[in-house]
C-alpha cells in the first residue's frame, strides 16, 4: 500500500505560539499562512494550526484519558508513524523542547509482533501528540 500525505487541522489559542512550538521547537517548515492559520510540513504531511480565539490566551483544548498499558492516553491525539531509527532520533530531540511528557518515550510490546516506540506530549494549546516508531512499518503497523 502506498501511503499518501494526510491533511490535519487543529485549533490553537495563539498563532505566534504555534509558530514558535511547531516551527522553531519541533523544526517543521512553514508553508502558507495568514493571521488565522499556518500550514506546517509534519514529516511530509500537511498539518495546519487554526486560531480559535474562544480558547483565550491561557485556554486549552479538552481531552480525556483512556487507560492503555497502564498509561493514561489522551484522546483525541494525533501524530506520525515513522521508522524506528527516525523515531529514536526524534525522541532524543523532543527531550530538548518538551517541558513535560504525557507519556515519556518508551518501547511497547518489546520483542513481540507490533513492537513500537511511542511518546505523548501536548502543544501549548493542549493538543495531544503521539509519535510512534516501528522497525518494520509494513509488517507491524496493523499487526494483531
Amino acid at each position: 500500500m502506498k501511503i499518501t500525505p494526510f491533511h490535519l487541522a487543529v485549533q490553537v489559542r495563539d498563532i505566534e505560539e504555534a509558530r514558535e512550538f511547531y516551527g522553531k521547537k519541533m523544526g517543521f517548515s512553514e508553508g502558507r499562512s495568514s493571521e488565522q492559520w499556518i500550514d506546517f510540513d509534519m514529516f511530509g504531511h500537511q498539518f495546519v494550526t487554526h486560531l480559535n480565539p474562544d480558547l483565550g490566551p491561557q485556554g486549552k483544548v479538552s481531552t480525556i484519558c483512556n487507560g492503555v498499558d497502564g498509561h493514561g492516553v489522551p484522546v483525541p491525539h494525533y501524530g506520525v508513524v515513522m521508522q524506528f531509527d527516525d523515531w529514536q532520533a526524534f525522541a532524543k530531540r523532543a527531550e530538548g523542547f518538551v517541558d513535560e511528557f504525557i507519556i515519556e518515550p518508551y518501547v511497547r510490546f518489546a520483542g513481540e509482533v507490533g513492537e513500537q516506540g511511542t511518546m505523548f506530549f501536548s502543544d501549548p494549546s493542549g493538543n495531544a501528540l503521539e509519535f510512534k516508531g516501528f522497525r518494520d512499518i509494513e509488517k507491524e503497523l496493523f499487526a494483531n
